[in-house]
């Protein structure tokens, strides 16, 4: 019974943080959650241990960790999701003729849900269950950039936590904020070449009832493929992307 209290109290701070818009100062939590000073430290303390929270010292600030988002992102992960997406992922791989995928971001990766190829198409190493570094992939890009800054940084606090897949991909984190500006100028994601040669993605996020990225749409093609205009691709992913968002009780926008 004695655990209870602490576990009330940990699911309490969990539950602020991700309501907050960025890391805030412990002094901030404690009051939030009725905390006193020095219990709040030393619940975060261990929070940390765990990696669901993060100390940015340079803010002076605590915020979600990457195991907080790996539990958020397995509500994302779970199958109301992939059955609300399967049929517009199908029609979207019917519409452009090309590979189409789902994935949610799991850590600093992304995992794919749903993939639906195109008829005649080879398969591609984004299969169902697979992760890829997230800033890799056009679709961990769009998640990414769709997230507020300081959850950014929480992810990749430092060099260390980057995973380059045979040298491609940002790997630090003025690289990754550089990438993830262009991606939001641009309003998509691209990935050229960096997953698997000779292959490119765009991708788009799926955008919740809280504006949160709980998912990117995306459609991978071959670089050389004149069929193929990325204008259009990035329409039809968009429209796709919107649908889901509306599904998920989010605006469309």
């Amino acid at each position: 019974m004695s655990q209870v209290p602490a576990a009330t109290r940990a699911l309490r701070v969990l539950r602020f943080l991700a309501s907050q818009p960025g890391p805030v100062p412990v002094d901030r939590v404690a009051r939030a959650c009725d905390l006193p000073r020095s219990s709040a430290y030393h619940l975060l303390g261990a929070m940390a241990e765990e990696g669901f929270v993060v100390h940015l010292p340079d803010d002076r600030a605590v915020g979600l960790g990457v195991a907080a988002f790996e539990v958020g992102s397995g509500y994302a992960r779970s199958e109301p999701l992939a059955r609300i997406a399967r049929r517009p992922i199908a029609d979207l791989a019917d519409t452009t003729g090309r590979a189409a995928h789902l994935a949610v971001l799991h850590g600093r990766d992304v995992l794919y849900v749903v993939q639906e190829r195109a008829p005649g198409r080879p398969p591609l190493v984004t299969g169902v269950g697979v992760r890829l570094p997230a800033q890799v992939t056009a679709s961990g890009r769009a998640i990414l950039a769709a997230l507020p800054a300081a959850q950014v940084r929480a992810l990749f606090p430092a060099a260390d936590a980057f995973v380059t897949r045979e040298g491609h991909g940002p790997a630090s984190p003025t690289e990754l904020r550089a990438l993830l500006a262009e991606t939001r100028q641009r309003g998509f994601a691209v990935e050229n070449e960096e997953v698997t040669a000779g292959l490119v993605s765009v991708a788009v996020a799926v955008l919740d009832h809280t504006g949160h990225p709980a998912a990117a749409v995306a459609v991978t093609y071959d670089l050389d493929d004149s069929a193929v205009r990325e204008d259009d691709a990035v329409a039809a992913v968009r429209r796709t992307a919107r649908l889901l968002g509306t599904r998920l009780g989010g605006s469309g926008g």
